[in-house]
């Protein structure tokens, strides 16, 4: 495999760099310190200058206003982005916006594309994606109780969700539902679009992390669904299709989400390395003598670099092969770097001292936040399991 950039996509990613450099990691004191009140309108003005320097959109195809990368491409850039906190949405690449653009793209209707997925590539929405359920276990997403029950021309849905990201503030939310409750357990779910004004659907409250509610687009919700009645041309794709459509959606999604901590462990590295050769634990000896940071800095060096290039591989594998193809590659990177993403945020703490539990630095909001990489979009051990199985197949 060729990994080689061409010399156009190294000039982007050089932009990018630069931006995320002198536009964005100076935003992050207001960030760190939720004053959102300040934050938001400086960052609107940087979605609008990173738009108007084509930097809009990356995932998304050129036909529907993006940058058109392949998956290879946009993955060196959420790399860059992820190096902030602020990276992602400020080109309008975010979860879970991102991941519903494609399923918009590709299963939506053409009165869905103009009414829900243009404002929201344009930037003038944001959407939530509202699946994990409180009494249902998330690493099963067949299991689930909210329905969604056919009534004249509507759907009434009742249901309780929780870590519904970036519900605070969303102009909709994409639903799955029960629709068909006695089909088998893969045909049961739809997705369905509900405005998030529609009667019946309440925004309990944005669920604490680790002491923190968040704001906005960096937030978690619990939703409650009450007798809440869309229109059934609100169905996203086919009725049932809701696990395969979600499937579908989390092969890219996890490329992003682990070139995306490989930028966070890029940045963790980079400040614990700078702090190391300064801060002294004795007269001319600074923290980077200590064997133990000596070793910590060759382990992190090596996994890092080992993880990028099993996240191109299967980006590369995506690209040609299609997710379905690449499943057990998009598994095995989903864990390790996840892996890789804790220890390497661990040590950059450990380093630092005091330093490193206060938010003068990033390291403890990744910490707080990031310690979920090994959660969602299916556990670590769900995700070793069915490696494990398709491995042991092959054997038999």
């Amino acid at each position: 495999m060729d990994f080689e950039l061409s010399a156009e996509t190294k000039m982007v990613l050089d932009t990018f760099r630069e931006f995320v450099r002198e536009e964005i990691i100076p935003l992050e004191k207001l960030f760190l310190a939720g004053d959102f009140e300040t934050l938001m309108p400086i960052v609107n003005e940087k979605r609008q200058k990173a738009k108007s320097l084509g930097l809009w959109l990356p995932q998304i195809p050129r036909e529907e206003g993006g940058m058109g990368l392949s998956l290879v491409e946009h993955g060196h850039v959420s790399e860059i982005l992820g190096q902030t906190p602020l990276g992602h949405y400020i080109f309008n690449a975010q979860a879970p916006d991102a991941g519903n653009m494609e399923i918009l793209l590709e299963h939506g209707s053409e009165a869905q594309k103009a009414e829900f997925l243009a404002p929201l590539l344009a930037g003038e929405t944001r959407s939530c994606f509202s699946m994990t359920e409180p009494d249902n276990p998330g690493s099963n997403p067949t299991l689930m109780s909210t329905t969604a029950v056919k009534e004249g021309d509507s759907f009434i849905i009742d249901g309780h969700k929780w870590f519904t990201s970036s519900a605070d503030g969303a102009a909709f939310a994409i639903v799955m539902a029960i629709t068909n409750p006695e089909a088998a357990k893969h045909l049961r779910a739809s997705m369905i679009i509900v405005p998030t004004d529609t009667p019946g659907f309440t925004l309990v409250r944005n669920i604490s992390v680790m002491g923190e509610t968040g704001h906005g687009f960096a937030s978690h919700a619990e939703i409650l669904y009450d007798n809440c009645r869309v229109p059934q041309e609100n169905l996203l794709g086919a009725e049932g299709a809701g696990f395969v459509i979600a499937q579908n959606r989390l092969g890219p999604g996890r490329i992003h989400h682990c070139m995306r901590w490989i930028g966070i462990c890029e940045r963790s590295f980079d400040l614990m390395c700078r702090y190391a050769v300064l801060r002294e634990v004795a007269p001319g000896r600074p923290l980077a003598t200590q064997q133990t940071i000596q070793n910590w800095a060759a382990e992190m060096r090596a996994e890092i670099n080992a993880s990028r290039l099993m996240v191109l591989q299967a980006a590369h594998k995506i690209d040609r092969e299609g997710s379905y193809a690449a499943r057990d590659e998009i598994s095995i990177i989903k864990f390790y770097v996840a892996n890789v993403l804790q220890r390497v945020i661990d040590r950059a703490i450990q380093t630092h001292g005091a330093m490193g539990m206060t938010d003068e630095l990033p390291l403890a909001w990744w910490y707080r936040h990031e310690r979920a990489a090994r959660i969602y979009d299916g556990p670590d051990e769900v995700h070793k399991r069915s490696v494990a199985r398709r491995i042991f197949q092959r054997y038999q």
